[in-house]
Formats: structure tokens, C-alpha cells, sequence
């Protein structure tokens, strides 16, 4: 085993960072909260993208030859002392570059503007004014007022402004508070815009980036998931050799993909291992050992450590140590089969993109931690094998899509999301198998629903109308009626949400007669439970689990 194998912190493996052969954008982040939103858009213009921190030094920006730069926003101030700032590289190189809110003021001080403190804040949805003519924004806008100017309705969130434009730049934008709301060096590619068009909310967003990219920039558009899977299997190919590799199989989108992909790579040097940790969803053990053992011919071997989980979150309450108990445990039972192959020397695993955002696991660390994510860190330094994660820096879409690249089932392909914990975070409070028990039941009846019932408005099947659902356990009691008996039983909760990148998230409008059936079946065919309820909290302020 080679040194930078044995070190497996350093050893992620392959990923998709490494299609060094496609055109590259690269962003630096300021630490906005949204920063991923940039890649995602950018990436739906088949333009591929990394995210690097704002403090990349020049050696590092230009070793990475980007054909594009993104300026993100972030809390900071540009006319404080010590705030983050681009490398003035990223002026130097004769590249285009798009600065968002923050990456815009940045720019313009950076470059011989003023940015001072606004007397009036913006937050939230803005109607924009487009003035004079950039190639940035020609011919896109949202309306036109009686003078001609297009009018674009965006998304705002700074409580700073430009207050003077560098030498060479012109005003491409205002609002009524916000004079200098876009600025263009079209002579150098250089564009700033104080609103977000990373973000739904501006309704031109996607047009303006897709123009900063392919009319400013040049990118051909060159990324898709056909190309990235070739180019992926021969990596994993050149980094494994003839190296064993474990990968915890759980039946989800992301480790289907994962164990599909690098089957695909080195076959039968591919060990999937299905740990049955009594905290996943309804009939999902057959049907792994099913699909992937007899259908896919994969080297499958299945543990039942139900009772181990069981024993380990019995009389746990905190969600953020029941999600650390399970990925503990979860490493231990990888341990004990990983000794029983001696030459296995990577674990696999199906971390993508979003996983490793939740988790703060972005190299910059700006984000606040939300949760700690079953598949990123944790690890401990015993476990000898370096880590392969050929997703990790895809979107849930482009999962997707590489699934159908690679021939697996629609069906599984577009199932929902399960988180890896499973039940073990949608049982609020202590976890037991009875409450698993009833949830599993319960969960599976609310999926079967939204299967059958459906949208007479477009002719689609609700499930495929929803990007998540699921039932929660609550942990308390409540008084009904069945029959002439009064009964004190369980609650469960349902969640279902629209998305379209998990980011953010509107809870779905299910119809009522929908849900009225799904409350029907499960009070009549669930025995312990006597109440349903819906949750319509968005993404945010809440997230899409409870836990």
C-alpha cells in the first residue's frame, strides 16, 4: 500500500474535482451562505466549477487556469481593515469576473472605488433598473417601463454600496436605494452585480449567468455526465490498481450510483457490504440483496447489526449524538469486515456535494455548522483505508443523471432521498425498535400513496411531484376514539418538499383528499398510532429532517 493510501484522511480518492480536461470556472467564496447555489446554477450550463476559498493565493488561482472567475457575497464589509479580499491575481490573469453583492464591492475596492455603509438596507425581492447597454445584461429583463429600460425583479441582501465606480467602469443597474446596483469594464470582462442571481428569487438569474458564461467567458459547455463518467472510471481505475475496494451499499440513490460507477471502474475488486442496521425503510434489506446481489451480479455481503444499533441509541435523545452513535458504529461494523479481506484497501462511500455543505466539510469552513453528516468525517484514525468518493463534488441532479448513464433503473435512480442515519433521525427522541417498527409501517403506506394518486393538472404521480417525503415518529401520546373505545397512542408526522437543489425547500401542497387517505390508511392499518399531522415549514427556517 503506497503512503498516500495508508494516510487516509488525505486519500479521498477520486472525485469529480479531477476532470482536469474540461474548461474550468472557478468561484472564491466570502463565506455567503448561498456560494453553492453559484455552483449549482453554473453547473446547469454544463459549465463544470469548483468552489475555493476567497483566500486561494495567486500560485494556487493560477495553476488552476480558470477561464472564468465568480466573486461570491459574504457578511464582510470591503472598507474594513482586514476583510477578505481576492488576490489581485484574479485582476491580472485577463479573464472575465462576475463579483455577486459582497464579490462585487470587493471588486470595485480593490480596483480605486468606494463602498461605504448604506443608510438603507436591502433585504429580500427588489425591482432593479438596467441603464445603458452591457453585454451582460442586453435584451434580459423581466419587463420594460415607459422610458424603455428593462425591469429585473431580484433577490437583495447587503446593507453596503458602491458608492463610486473604479476607473473604467460604467452603471449597468440601479433601484431607488441602491444607485449603483450592476457595474461593467467591458474592455476587461469585469461585471459586478449587487443582487443574487444564484438565487430563484431573481427571475433572470439563470439567463445572466449562463450569459456571464458562454458569451463573456467562452465556455463551451462542455460538462455532462457522459463525459465525467469516463473520464471518473479510468481515475478510479489508475488510483485503485489492483487494490480492493468496501463500499457500504445502502440502497440509496447516492451509494447505488456510487457502487454502480465504480463496478463499472474494477468489477469483482468491488466489495459492497449492506449493513442492516434495523433503521431503514420497509423491505429495503430483500431488496438490496435482491437488486444488487442477483440482478447486478455485485460481490454483496449482507450483516444484520440491528440489535448492536438498538442497544447503542438505547436511552440516547440528543440528535447530534445519535448521529454520531450510528456513524461510529457504523465504522465499526466496516472495520470488522474489512479485516476479513486483508488486501482491501479503500472505503468507498456515496458523499456528494450537498452532504459535505450540511456538514461545514467545504474547504473554506465559512459555513456554520448545521448538522454532522453520516458519510463526512468522523472516521477514526484505525481504520487503515483511504477514502473514495467519486461524487462528492456532484449535485443530487447530476447523480442522477450519471445513474441513468450508467444503466441503473429509473425507479431507483429518482427514489427519494433517505438520509444515512435513516430512521434513527426521523424517531425524535430515544430510539426503539417498536417506534422503528410503526415508523417503517407508516412511512411505507404515505410513500404507496403518493405513488398512486394522480395531479389531474398535469397528469403526474405526486411522488414524482415532491423532491422528499416522509413520516416522522413523535414521541408522544394522544387521546382518540376508535370505535366505542378511547385510545392513547402514537402521532407521526408527514413531510413532503418541493426543491430544486435541497438548499432551500417550500413544503409541497399536497391535495387534501390525498392527504385525508393517507391519514385513513395509517390510523386504520398501523396499530399504535391514532393521530397524523402535516408539517408545512420550509427550508428555511426549518430543515428538510427534524433531526
Amino acid at each position: 500500500m503506497t503512503e498516500a493510501r495508508t494516510d487516509r484522511r488525505d486519500g479521498r480518492g477520486a472525485s469529480g474535482r479531477a476532470s482536469l480536461s474540461h474548461e474550468k470556472l472557478l468561484i472564491l467564496d466570502f463565506g455567503s451562505q448561498v456560494t453553492q447555489l453559484i455552483a449549482r446554477r453554473v453547473r446547469e450550463s454544463k459549465v463544470y466549477c469548483e468552489i475555493h476559498p476567497a483566500s486561494m493565493s495567486a500560485a494556487e488561482i493560477a495553476a488552476f487556469r480558470p477561464k472564468g472567475i465568480i466573486l461570491s457575497g459574504g457578511p464582510n464589509s470591503a472598507y474594513e481593515h482586514n476583510t477578505d479580499i481576492a488576490d489581485p491575481t484574479v485582476f491580472q490573469l485577463g479573464v472575465p469576473v462576475l463579483g455577486i453583492c459582497y464579490g462585487m464591492q470587493t471588486m470595485a475596492q480593490q480596483l480605486g472605488g468606494t463602498v461605504q455603509a448604506s443608510d438603507t438596507r436591502e433585504f429580500g425581492s427588489a425591482m432593479v433598473r438596467a441603464r445603458g447597454h452591457s453585454q451582460l445584461l442586453k435584451d434580459i429583463a423581466d419587463a420594460v417601463n415607459s422610458e424603455g429600460h428593462g425591469l429585473l425583479k431580484v433577490w437583495m441582501s447587503h446593507g453596503d454600496k458602491v458608492t463610486r465606480l473604479p476607473d473604467g467602469f460604467k452603471l449597468i443597474a440601479s433601484t431607488e436605494s441602491c444607485p449603483i446596483a450592476g457595474m461593467a469594464d467591458e474592455v476587461r470582462g469585469f461585471y459586478g452585480l449587487q443582487f443574487h442571481p444564484e438565487v430563484t428569487h431573481t427571475l433572470q438569474g439563470k439567463a445572466m449567468i449562463d450569459r456571464f458564461l458562454k458569451q463573456i467567458c467562452g465556455f463551451s459547455g462542455d460538462w455532462a455526465m457522459a463525459r465525467f463518467a469516463e473520464e471518473m472510471i479510468e481515475q478510479i481505475r489508475e488510483q485503485v490498481g489492483q487494490d480492493r475496494v468496501i463500499l457500504g451499499l445502502s440502497g440509496g440513490v447516492d451509494s447505488s450510483v456510487a457502487a454502480a460507477l465504480i463496478h463499472r471502474a474494477i468489477g469483482e475488486q468491488l466489495q459492497c457490504v449492506f449493513v442492516d442496521t434495523g433503521l431503514l425503510r420497509l423491505g429495503e434489506a430483500d431488496q438490496v440483496r435482491e437488486t444488487f446481489g442477483q440482478h447486478f451480479g455485485m460481490k454483496l455481503t449482507a450483516v444484520d447489526a440491528s440489535e448492536q444499533f438498538m442497544l447503542a441509541l438505547a436511552g440516547k435523545t440528543d440528535p447530534e449524538e445519535k448521529r454520531k452513535i450510528i456513524g461510529r458504529l457504523f465504522v465499526e461494523v466496516f472495520q470488522q469486515e474489512a479485516a476479513k479481506y486483508p488486501d482491501a484497501r479503500w472505503l468507498a462511500q456515496g458523499t456528494i456535494y450537498p452532504d459535505v455543505i450540511e456538514s461545514a466539510g467545504t474547504k473554506h469552513g465559512k459555513a456554520s455548522k448545521i448538522k454532522s453528516h453520516h458519510n463526512v468525517g468522523g472516521l477514526p484514525d484505525s481504520l487503515h483505508l483511504a477514502l473514495l468518493e467519486p461524487l462528492r463534488e456532484l449535485f443530487k441532479d447530476e447523480v442522477r443523471a450519471l445513474g441513468l448513464e450508467l444503466g441503473l433503473p429509473r425507479d431507483m435512480v429518482f427514489r427519494h432521498p433517505f438520509p444515512g442515519p435513516g430512521l434513527g433521525v426521523r424517531i425524535l427522541g430515544e430510539v426503539k425498535r417498536e417506534f422503528a417498527d410503526l415508523l417503517r409501517r407508516a412511512d411505507a403506506l404515505f410513500i404507496s400513496e403518493l405513488r398512486s394518486y394522480v395531479d389531474p393538472t398535469d397528469g403526474l404521480h405526486w411522488y414524482d411531484k415532491t423532491s422528499q417525503a416522509f413520516a416522522v415518529f413523535l414521541p408522544v401520546k394522544s387521546v382518540g376514539v376508535m370505535g366505542d373505545g378511547r385510545t392513547y397512542e402514537y402521532v407521526v408526522a408527514l413531510r413532503a418538499v418541493q426543491t430544486q437543489d435541497f438548499m432551500t425547500a417550500h413544503w409541497a401542497p399536497l391535495p387534501h383528499d390525498l392527504l385525508a387517505s393517507v391519514s385513513n390508511r395509517i390510523i386504520n392499518e398501523v396499530r399504535g398510532i391514532n393521530r397524523v399531522v402535516y408539517d408545512i415549514s420550509g427550508k428555511p427556517p426549518a430543515t428538510i429532517e427534524w433531526e
